[in-house]
């Protein structure tokens, strides 16, 4: 088998500017025409969980108010897995392809995070009609958009709890 190897792409950023994904220079070129879509679907890595204890993290006890007492890592949304790999879909609010800078109405990494890569979303390929999930989080919305304005902090069982 080879060995794995990632070459990141880029880096987000987050400041006065808002959210950002700054893309390394000789990667520029891949951004052509991406323009022409809503919004965008980031894999980025989850750097500030990259240590043996998450990686070898396989379940977790109770991390949503609703839900089980215990779920297997694959079961949630946790930077702790065996490959701290992040993926989000995100707006993009403007490109500027010749200096590599993708604005974005929001994204869930961290000011810095190793960006692996970019696809564009694509209703055709990303989007279920009628997705099933589990009873304890079928009261979650059913969009992007709606979660914008969802109240999370009532489905997180935070650590001192």
């Amino acid at each position: 088998m080879k060995p794995l190897m990632l070459n990141p792409i880029g880096k987000i950023r987050i400041g006065r500017e808002g959210m950002r994904i700054e893309v390394e220079q000789k990667y520029t070129p891949a951004l052509k025409e991406l323009d022409g879509f809503s919004h965008l679907q980031v894999l980025w890595w989850f750097d500030g969980c990259d240590n043996a204890s998450a990686r070898n993290t396989l379940e977790t006890e109770k991390p949503y108010k609703k839900g089980p007492d215990t779920l297997g890592i694959f079961a949630t949304r946790s930077p702790y897995r065996p490959n701290p790999i992040g993926l989000s879909t995100a707006r993009i609010l403007a490109i500027d392809e010749e200096n590599g800078i993708i604005q974005l109405a929001y994204l869930d990494a961290h000011e810095g995070s190793p960006v692996l890569d970019l696809k564009p979303y694509t209703p055709s390929l990303d989007r279920v009609e009628i997705p099933h999930v589990p009873e304890w989080c079928a009261h979650w919305p059913q969009s992007l958009e709606e979660s914008a304005s969802f109240d999370w902090s009532n489905e997180f069982r935070w650590s001192d709890e």
